[in-house]
């Protein structure tokens, strides 16, 4: 495993680039590749994925995601002028004996290489189609932006997430939390929670919870610490949500941002305690999301169960973001 994760770090590093004043930066469709992304038109949703990151961490997105061109060459197949392919037989001498005979030579067919293409007295002209495609040069919190995007089923996004942990997202939003409007800090928290929950479960899983059931034990106990014996189910039908609608996506920001110390208070206890076993691991969640609930008690603050539930959805609220952003970009690129 050690070999994988150096040979992967050292292909982020390969593609890596230096402008005149030594910053760093990367190719976006150089990344893909890396990534193990087939497609420009799937690796694109991520970037405005990450664009969106980047602005609701109160960045200048165009200091992060510098649009540019690059033109790209696509050879044409070369024409036959109408004519069929043709191919001739080379004929090479039998080894069978005379035996007294006029020496008669016979032949003996061998394998069939085609026969040379004419250019019919024509200078060779190769075609060529030169095409204008868009890329980005990214830099390094961009990059690790998009990685954090990426689809979290591939062990590529993960070493991704690894090497450009430089900066990390938490980090950037302190400085610009509080400046943000309500649906961006929903936005914000609910991409930290997504990671958190990730690692979370990997810890789980690495403490011996296996099977779906008692993955669904697991995350009922930290929430029953947290909103005083409820239950995700509990949660779900007080908020009036369709089966299909998640409770994580109709929080406002401060419900969010207590389930957010939950989860990430109960991965660290988890880990630095070493916890294992079914019974142990659950009875830890659960007395994480207790004393966090205690917390907000202690300071006089509103309880999870209290807070107002948003009538728009994380994927609304995203959905009008990214719609907002790319209506300003086409303004700047008009401009």
């Amino acid at each position: 495993m050690s070999n994988l994760i150096a040979k992967e770090y050292q292909g982020f590093e390969q593609i890596k680039h230096t402008d005149e004043t030594n910053n760093e930066y990367w190719f976006a469709r150089e990344l893909a590749s890396a990534l193990e992304y087939a497609k420009w038109e799937n690796f694109s949703k991520v970037i405005d994925r990450a664009m969106l990151a980047c602005q609701n961490s109160g960045l200048n997105v165009s200091d992060h995601f510098v649009e540019t061109k690059k033109t790209v060459e696509m050879p044409s197949k070369q024409s036959n002028f109408g004519f069929a392919e043709v191919s001739k037989t080379k004929k090479t001498p039998s080894e069978h004996p005379n035996f007294g005979f006029p020496d008669v030579r016979k032949t003996k067919e061998t394998t069939e290489k085609p026969f040379k293409q004419s250019n019919f007295g024509f200078a060779e002209v190769s075609k060529t189609k030169i095409k204008s495609i868009i890329d980005y040069k990214l830099s390094r919190y961009a990059c690790y932006l998009i990685v954090q995007n990426g689809d979290p089923r591939k062990e590529i996004i993960a070493l991704g997430q690894t090497y450009f942990a430089i900066q990390t997202r938490r980090q950037e939003v302190a400085d610009y939390f509080n400046q943000l409007d309500e649906d961006n800090k929903r936005l914000v928290v609910r991409g930290d929670i997504k990671q958190w929950n990730q690692m979370l479960a990997e810890t789980a899983h690495n403490a011996g919870i296996i099977t779906d059931e008692q993955f669904a034990q697991f995350q009922n106990a930290g929430y029953m610490g947290l909103y005083n014996g409820e239950t995700v189910d509990d949660i779900h039908d007080r908020k009036r949500l369709t089966p299909k609608q998640k409770i994580l996506d109709y929080m406002n920001s401060q419900e969010l941002i207590a389930n957010l110390f939950r989860i990430s208070l109960a991965d660290e206890k988890i880990k630095k305690e070493q916890i294992q076993g079914m019974d142990a691991t659950t009875t830890a969640h659960y007395q994480v999301g207790h004393e966090v609930r205690q917390t907000i008690v202690r300071v006089d603050g509103v309880l999870p169960e209290d807070q107002p539930t948003p009538n728009k959805s994380i994927q609304e609220v995203q959905q009008e973001q990214l719609k907002k952003l790319k209506s300003q970009k086409k303004l700047m690129l008009d401009e």
